[in-house]
C-alpha cells in the first residue's frame, strides 16, 4: 500500500512538473543511444514549432526543466511573430562532439513522425542542418534543412537581422534616431548569430566590447574589426556584464540576467538573441529599476523562427525579411506600452501574446474548430 502511494505521490509530482503543457513525450532507443524529451506546450495557434537542442545535461530532471521553459517560450513567440504555430521545444541529452551519429537522428526522426504532425522540429544550440537531413528520412516535420534538400537554409540570417531591428529599436525609443553608428555595444556570445550582429554594427561604424569561450572566434573578430570604421576590445567572459556600454547583448546561454549580473551592468538597454535571458520573470522588474530598457528575447530572435515557419508555406526568402522586419514595430509598440502603463517591456510583450491567444480561442470555439495553415509538406 505504501510502495502504491510512493508511485501515486511520484506521477501527482510530474503532472505538477508539466502544468500548463499538452504533452510530453520520453523518448528511449538504447539501440542508438537516443535520450530525448519532446515538449508540446500550446497549440491554440496551430501544430507545435521548435527546434531540437543538444546538450551534456547533468540529469533529466534539468533536460526536462530546460525543455519546458524553452517550449513555452516558443508559444509567446509565435503569438508575438504573428504565425499560426504553436510553442514545442525538443532536447537530445549527449554530447554534440561525440554522442552524434546518423541512426541517433533517423530514431528521432522516428519518434517526431509518430505525433503525427503535431510537432515540427529542426536545428538549435547542439544540432545542425546536416542532422537532420538523416531525420527527415523518417519523417516530413522537418524544417530549417538545406537548400538542396528543399529547406531555406541557414536561419542564423534572418535571427542576426531581428537583432539589427531590436537594436534600432532601442536607439530609437531611447535616442529619437536608429542609427546604429556611433555607440557601444557589448556582445556576449559570438557564435552563429552573435558574429554576424557584430559584424553588422562593425560595418555601420559602431565600438564592440566582445566575449566568447572560443578564442579563435575572438580573433577572427578582430582581424574582420580592421576592415571597418569600428573598433573591438574583448573582455573576460565574467567581466563583460561590468563593461559600459551603450547596449548590452546577450547571444549565449539563457539565465544571463541575475540579480548578480545585474547589479553590475552599466548600459541603457538589453537586446540579444539568447533564449531565456531572465533567471527569473521578476528580474524583468529589476531592469526597469535600475532604468535599464528591456527587448524581450522572444520578440527579438523571432527571425529565425520566421524563416522556419515559411518554409513550411514554401519558401520565400523576400516574405520572410518583411515579416523579420516586423520585429522593430513590434518592439517599439511594446515599449511605449510599458512606458504609458508603467510596466515591464515582459509584461507588454506578454499581454500582447496572451491576447493574440485568447482571439484565437474564442475563435476556434465560435466556429467549431480552428483555423490551421495550410502549408505544403515535402514529399
Amino acid at each position: 500500500m505504501k510502495q502504491l502511494e510512493n508511485v501515486i505521490t511520484v506521477k501527482q509530482n510530474m503532472f505538477q512538473k508539466i502544468a500548463g503543457h499538452e504533452q510530453v513525450v520520453f523518448c528511449n532507443d538504447p539501440a542508438t543511444g537516443l535520450q530525448a524529451i519532446i515538449a508540446i506546450h500550446n497549440t491554440t495557434l496551430g501544430p507545435a514549432l521548435g527546434g531540437t537542442r543538444m546538450r551534456p545535461y547533468g540529469s533529466v530532471d534539468e533536460a526536462l526543466e530546460d525543455v519546458l521553459r524553452l517550449s513555452e517560450g516558443m508559444t509567446y513567440k509565435c503569438a508575438a511573430a504573428d504565425l499560426d504555430f504553436g510553442g514545442g521545444k525538443a532536447v537530445i541529452i549527449g554530447d554534440p562532439q561525440h554522442d552524434k551519429s546518423p541512426a541517433l537522428f533517423r530514431a528521432f526522426g522516428q519518434y517526431v513522425e509518430s505525433l503525427n504532425g503535431r510537432f515540427y522540429t529542426g536545428t538549435d544550440m547542439g544540432t545542425t542542418m546536416s542532422d537532420f537531413v538523416h531525420a527527415m528520412k523518417e519523417t516530413n516535420f522537418i524544417n530549417g534543412v538545406p537548400v538542396a534538400f528543399g529547406g531555406s537554409g541557414d536561419s542564423s540570417i534572418p535571427t542576426s537581422q531581428g537583432v539589427i531591428y531590436g537594436l534600432q529599436a532601442a536607439n530609437s525609443f531611447l535616442y529619437g534616431n536608429d542609427e546604429l553608428a556611433g555607440k557601444t555595444y557589448a556582445i556576449q556570445g559570438l557564435g552563429k548569430v552573435g558574429f554576424k550582429v557584430a559584424e553588422h554594427l562593425l560595418h555601420a561604424g559602431a565600438d564592440l566590447i566582445v566575449s566568447d569561450i572560443n578564442q579563435t572566434i575572438l580573433t577572427r573578430l578582430k582581424k574582420r574589426a580592421a576592415e571597418f570604421s569600428g573598433s573591438v576590445k574583448i573582455a573576460d567572459n565574467e567581466k563583460i556584464y561590468g563593461e559600459k556600454a551603450d547596449i548590452f547583448v546577450p547571444c549565449a546561454l539563457g539565465s544571463v540576467l541575475n540579480d548578480r549580473t545585474i547589479e553590475q551592468l552599466r548600459v541603457q538597454a538589453v537586446v540579444g538573441s539568447a533564449n531565456n535571458q531572465l533567471a527569473k520573470h521578476d528580474h524583468a522588474q529589476k531592469l526597469r529599476d535600475k532604468g535599464i530598457l528591456y527587448a524581450p528575447d522572444y520578440i527579438v530572435n523571432a527571425g529565425g523562427l520566421i524563416q522556419v515557419a515559411d518554409e513550411l508555406y514554401g519558401s520565400n526568402k523576400e516574405r520572410v525579411l518583411v515579416k523579420t522586419k516586423a520585429i522593430y514595430h513590434s518592439l517599439m509598440e511594446i515599449f511605449k506600452e510599458a512606458d504609458r502603463e508603467f510596466i515591464t517591456t515582459v509584461e507588454a510583450a506578454d499581454r500582447k501574446c496572451e491576447k493574440r491567444l485568447e482571439q484565437q480561442r474564442y475563435q476556434s470555439n465560435f466556429f467549431m474548430r480552428g483555423r490551421r495553415p495550410k502549408w505544403q509538406i515535402r514529399e
